[in-house]
């Protein structure tokens, strides 16, 4: 299996987390790094796992394990 890397422009960091939204809901979800099939989610390494942000009046549902 080869290395997951983070999914943000010029970003070679290894991804700890996957990010999916749903728009209508205006809903972000961070959770451990996910199968790797789904082409609407997005891998994220530690520091942009920390420095997550969403447009006002969305919510983050973080995973346990990314709760500050």
């Amino acid at each position: 299996m080869s290395e997951r890397i983070c999914s943000k422009v010029a970003c070679r960091r290894e991804a700890v987390s996957t990010l999916t939204f749903d728009y209508e809901g205006r809903m972000a979800a961070l959770g451990p790094l996910g199968a790797g099939n789904d082409p609407h989610a997005h891998d994220l390494c530690a520091l942009h796992t920390d420095r997550l942000s969403v447009p006002q009046g969305w919510v983050v549902l973080r995973h346990e394990a990314f709760r500050e």
